[in-house]
């Protein structure tokens, strides 16, 4: 890798570079690894192997390979495609063929799911780790050892990740990394010089604590190419956080308002043998969080926490610290350049400070969202040249500072995950018990919402039972695009235009104004 491994393993060279649970691996290690990964994408490239696109996929839980595949595709100006790991074969297929994706890495857990997603798609090379005795799978210690040591050239063009993120037609929609997440920069020397000047990169170790298909995660990750040692975690869990924190005295991460609450729950005792002074930088993002849950987490970790509002396709859009938010409790923040916050009536008219409304945000370059291959969506997202919106209803208050107070659109976050409704209900609609349905977001104290499914049965005399239901969508769907909860209605709201108003479905299942039928 150039310059920053090198440097690294001269001055420290027994130090860990990554750490992937028990193991460790030193910055020569990660050098060595990062070249021949890179020099064998870059051949593949220069031979047409990767497509015009320049795509890999990496379709793996996380692990010090899941990092090293992302990174090592960088480095030979590779797009990689971070695809969740959640997913069904099918679901996995869909991505790798609307992306052009040519290679895929894969971990124990996907390799079997990743060999018929690649057959699918007609993808031909399959590379994973610890996948002993899997048809189809290339072997990634014996694939990696035939790749140069050497650095690759520094003028290679750095391509950002291309990520997808479901719509409301139920497909997945791939939109590029935006330029507020992306480095640039015109060749890999200049990129991974502005990456060392990125706002993490001023921090010691970074802990990655969620799964790297997820921008935040993804983000934090690439830290490793500017010099910052790297923690990764396979799995969330609370007590291994603050375990990893004392041991390896992070400085910074990346979390949801989930995990927040996780920490939160630990009995006394166990957050009480664990050294958290360590942290001086921990982004919060994915979600709005309550209000009590972040005071907690500010009060024990210290005023270390910056809210990074915003979405996949356009990067962070409010910022807010936690000094200014101990002002200011409830706000996700300021909008940031080159995004300023408006709030909208129904007619895009921009009303007075303190007044609910639509949440927009004007992009001061003109981009807004983009989805490459989907311009119809493109437009839909943009009522106006750089006018976005993520969905969302609240006000500024006169300093400036944003509040949210609801959603507007259908999407459901839970656990810092975006869901679509209309993905379950495309299946649901298809189970014969099943004569409509509409799934709907309810809150949920420790995820934030939940979806739940709300079924008019064919038959009301015999109605589906939703244990039933739940396990035949689970068939079909990844889990945690599936309800949690599924609830057999006379009415689900229609109005005279056949239209479900998501938000008066809501509001009237939660004041128990549904009738169920038992």
């Amino acid at each position: 890798m150039p310059r920053f491994a090198k440097e690294c393993a001269a001055l420290d060279p027994t130090g860990f570079a990554l750490v992937d649970g028990d193991r460790e691996m030193t910055w020569g290690e990660v050098d060595d690894a990062l070249n021949r990964c890179a020099n064998l994408l870059l051949a593949a490239d220069r031979a047409g192997e990767l497509g015009a696109g320049h795509r890999i996929a990496v379709f793996a839980e996380n692990a010090a390979e899941t990092a090293l595949a992302h990174l090592g595709g960088l480095l030979a100006g590779a797009s990689s495609v971070p695809v969740n790991f959640h997913l069904t074969a099918a679901e996995a297929a869909y991505i790798l063929e609307d992306s052009e994706t040519r290679v895929v890495f894969v971990g124990p857990e996907t390799a079997v799911r990743g060999v018929e997603a690649a057959r699918i798609a007609g993808v031909t090379q399959v590379i994973g780790w610890k996948c002993d005795g899997i048809d189809g799978v290339t072997d990634w210690d014996t694939w990696l050892a035939g790749g140069a040591t050497d650095d690759p050239p520094d003028d290679i063009v750095p391509r950002p990740n291309l990520l997808y993120t479901s719509g409301t037609t139920g497909r997945p929609k791939g939109t590029e990394l935006p330029p507020t997440m992306f480095a640039g920069g015109t060749n890999m020397a200049e990129h991974l010089e502005l990456l060392a000047q990125g706002g993490f990169s001023g921090f010691g170790t970074h802990l990655v604590v969620g799964p790297m298909y997820h921008t935040g995660p993804l983000s934090g990750m690439r830290l490793l190419c500017a010099g910052v040692p790297s923690v990764i975690l396979a799995k969330f869990d609370a007590e291994a956080v603050l375990a990893a924190i004392d041991r390896y005295r992070t400085e910074s991460s990346v979390m949801v308002p989930t995990h927040f609450v996780r920490l939160l729950a630990l009995p006394d005792d166990v957050k009480a043998k664990y050294d958290v002074s360590s942290m001086k930088m921990l982004a919060h993002t994915g979600a709005k969080c309550p209000i009590d849950v972040k005071a907690a987490m500010i009060e024990w970790f210290g005023p270390v926490f910056r809210d990074a509002y915003g979405a996949t396709e356009v990067g962070t859009v409010c910022t807010i610290t936690s000094e200014e938010w101990l002002q200011h409790k409830g706000s996700v923040g300021r909008s940031v350049p080159p995004f300023t916050a408006v709030v909208l009536d129904e007619d895009l008219r921009e009303v007075p400070a303190n007044t609910e409304g639509r949440l927009f945000f004007r992009d001061a370059t003109g981009r807004g969202i983009v989805y490459p291959n989907d311009a119809e969506k493109t437009a839909a997202s943009n009522p106006e040249p750089g006018l976005f919106t993520l969905g969302e209803i609240g006000y500024i208050d006169p300093d400036g500072y944003v509040y949210i107070t609801d959603r507007f659109s259908d999407m459901v976050v839970s656990g810092g995950v975006n869901i679509y409704p209309a993905e379950a209900e495309q299946l649901l609609i298809d189970h014969p018990g099943v004569a409509d349905v509409g799934c709907i977001g309810v809150p949920h104290p420790e995820m934030g919402e939940m979806l739940v499914a709300l079924v008019m049965p064919t038959d009301e005399l015999a109605p589906p039972d939703p244990a039933e239901l739940s396990a035949w969508l689970r068939e079909r769907l990844s889990h945690y695009k599936c309800p949690r909860e599924y609830h057999v209605v006379h009415d689900l709201l229609r109005n005279t235009m056949g239209k479900i108003n998501k938000r008066r479905l809501r509001d009237a299942w939660l004041a128990g104004e549904l009738d169920e039928i038992s």
